[in-house]
């Protein structure tokens, strides 16, 4: 793309009005908006950040940058559960009720807790992959992919397994409501995911109470009883604390892990000579997802308020400005990343953004890590020569980028 172009594309840009080309391939407006715009002022009077430094200067300054997202989702949501549940989440919140929720959780994040997941989590991908090499074909989403993290994630909660047919369905309607332009349809199936959801919780957290689990290893146990601080003073969440952020942590550790095997293991495919490279050296596999999280961000967009008056690469946000904070181009940010377009398995000094940084860095990072290096390196070591059947299908949505369908064969 020539200058003038990339001047025309990044000027016409905005988030609520995206084309087709954008949702298959975002990074050309990224790479325009960064290059001639990087704090863009979209037509709603809301700035796009698309460079590294800046991103992580909002990140950095939760004093400036707000997490808040009650002024911002009011008018999107109204008075629905969709918003009761958006500003109660921790993700969406600022301290002290962000750091409350964060530190029950995880406490049961620790590392030792998650080594002590990873025998059962290599005997569920197994389990899996034996089911696909009966098939021959098989969709890597549905039959892989997305059924990793809902049973990593039931499992941290308890949820019974025969419980957990719903969880992905509920979690792709809620998540599916972020997107910065919302449809009646999905502004309908996002509410009543949440009903749905609510109402299961309530009697889940009811039998929960009933027979507790071990805290150490039950985040719902956990969150139910809370912590104990200074003078035996119990810290516990209230009711709709608690409901609201046991459907966070299904959805938040769901899809963004979903997303990062499935984008993992196409791009190995689009990318054969780095495929090869991680075949030869298995133990490249750490490396390799830290790479899959830079180069195809689960999570591509953030956002912000902010509280005082802030200036990015000389233009001036004035109090109560919305940002959005573009994660999939502050990671191909070239003063951040040498030769940022190029996929290496073997990329060291990889500080993405994927997983956030500061006080919202992602609290199931170090979980969502294992769970992709383990899931990849096991697929690969069984299946180095599978294939794309048909084309794949990305998920229509801008904030979280993956596919909804890629059909595979693995030799029989």
């Amino acid at each position: 793309m020539n200058a003038a172009d990339a001047r025309e594309l990044a000027a016409n840009f905005d988030l609520q009005d995206l084309t087709p080309g954008f949702y298959a391939d975002p990074y050309p407006t990224y790479r325009a908006l960064r290059d001639y715009e990087p704090v863009k002022r979209l037509r709603n009077g809301s700035f796009f950040l698309t460079r590294y430094d800046d991103l992580v200067t909002a990140y950095k300054n939760t004093k400036a940058f707000s997490s808040d997202k009650k002024l911002e989702f009011a008018p999107k949501y109204g008075p629905s559960l969709l918003y009761e549940h958006h500003t109660t989440s921790l993700v969406f919140n600022d301290p002290p009720a962000h750091t409350r929720v964060r530190r029950l959780i995880m406490g049961a994040l620790s590392p030792r807790a998650i080594a002590e997941m990873e025998p059962a989590l290599i005997a569920l991908v197994d389990r899996l992959l034996d089911a696909i090499e009966a098939k021959g074909k098989f969709e890597l989403i549905g039959d892989f992919a997305s059924a990793i993290p809902v049973e990593v994630i039931g499992n941290l909660l308890d949820v019974p397994h025969e419980e957990r047919g719903p969880l992905r369905d509920w979690s792709l309607a809620i998540l599916g409501a972020l997107e910065p332009v919302l449809s009646p349809e999905q502004f309908s199936r996002g509410n009543e995911a949440v009903k749905d959801f609510l109402i299961y919780l309530e009697d889940l957290v009811a039998r929960r109470r009933a027979r507790p689990g071990n805290p150490e290893r039950d985040v719902l146990t956990r969150l139910i009883q809370g912590e104990t601080h200074g003078e035996g003073n119990g810290e516990r969440l209230s009711e709709k604390e608690l409901l609201h952020n046991c459907i966070f942590l299904l959805n938040a550790g769901h899809e963004t892990t979903t997303n990062l095997i499935g984008n993992g293991l196409v791009a190995l495919l689009q990318h054969p000579a780095e495929k090869r490279r991680l075949l030869q050296a298995p133990e490249l596999i750490r490396t390799a997802v830290e790479e899959i999280l830079r180069y195809e961000s689960s999570n591509q967009l953030g956002n912000r308020m902010t509280t005082e008056r802030v200036e990015l690469g000389g233009i001036t946000l004035e109090p109560g400005t919305f940002v959005t904070l573009c994660i999939g181009a502050a990671n191909r940010d070239p003063a951040q990343f040498e030769d940022p377009e190029r996929f290496d398995v073997t990329r060291i000094s990889n500080k993405h953004l994927a997983f956030g940084t500061g006080a919202h860095q992602c609290a199931g990072m170090a979980l969502a890590r294992l769970e992709g290096a383990i899931a990849i390196s096991r697929f690969l070591k069984r299946f180095p020569n599978y294939t794309l059947t048909g084309e794949p299908v990305r998920g229509g949505r801008v904030r979280f980028r993956g596919f909804m369908s890629v059909p595979c064969a693995v030799e029989g």
